[in-house]
């Protein structure tokens, strides 16, 4: 159980822990299938995108951007080289959308960030395009609470030692919270920090990890964000 006292430090994941993030991917998929269904079955078309997003993670990291760049190889692909130009145009437009679509944060969010900024210093350490996550962040309204954020490409033990050591955070003083096991979870436990886990509804395929993974690691499951309040600051 975390002694509360000795947090000092939170940090927070900011796509689907402080707002709805893949849902929004999920729509776009759907759209993508619909576009390429009279080439293949829309089973065979996720199955390929996948794929050629797990390729591609390493050459255009997280986000929309290379998302959209793993759909339209995809399509190259699923079409032989016969797709047209209008299509092509088409998953760009479908990109366009998700960069333009409103943030919509959680019900809970701001009231809990606001009341523990009050006690502990609050960070942002998060995945994908940096454009685009500063401006999420921009347009949460939810930026003047966090000292510091952190977009990387990717979340291991070894980045997270870099933010802390950057940071001057003692390890045993921070806390992680977010939606996912692999990256949030996982590796902060590894370094001998404080994880959080809140489950977000639906979980992207690539951020998955069995329950074998899990064995050894102690990390606190919260159902909502709010319950953070009482965890570390005692109910009021």
């Amino acid at each position: 159980m975390v002694d509360p006292r000795k947090i000092k430090f939170i940090a927070f994941d900011a796509d689907d822990t402080l707002w709805h993030n893949e849902s929004l991917f999920t729509l776009t998929q759907d759209k993508f299938k619909q576009l390429l269904l009279p080439y293949h079955t829309e089973e065979w078309i996720g199955q390929k995108l996948y794929e050629t997003e797990t390729r591609n993670i390493e050459h255009f990291g997280y986000g929309v951007k290379g998302f959209t760049l793993s759909m339209i190889e995809t399509a190259i692909e699923l079409s032989e080289g016969r797709i047209g130009g209008d299509e092509i145009a088409q998953i760009i437009g479908f990109s366009k959308e998700m960069l333009r679509s409103p943030v919509e944060v959680f019900d809970g969010v701001e009231e809990t960030i606001q009341r523990l900024s009050q006690t502990h210093r609050l960070l942002i350490i998060t995945k994908g395009d940096l454009f685009d996550q500063e401006s999420k962040i921009a347009r949460s309204g939810l930026d003047r609470y966090f000292s510091h954020v952190e977009v990387v490409a990717t979340k291991t033990a070894e980045t997270y030692e870099k933010i802390l050591s950057r940071q001057n955070i003692p390890r045993e003083n921070f806390m992680m919270v977010g939606n996912s096991l692999k990256s949030d979870v996982l590796p902060v436990t590894m370094l001998g920090g404080t994880a959080v886990h809140i489950p977000y509804a639906t979980t992207w395929a690539h951020e998955e990890v069995g329950a074998e993974e899990l064995d050894g690691h102690d990390f606190i499951r919260l159902e909502d964000i709010r319950d953070l309040t009482g965890l570390l600051v005692g109910d009021e």
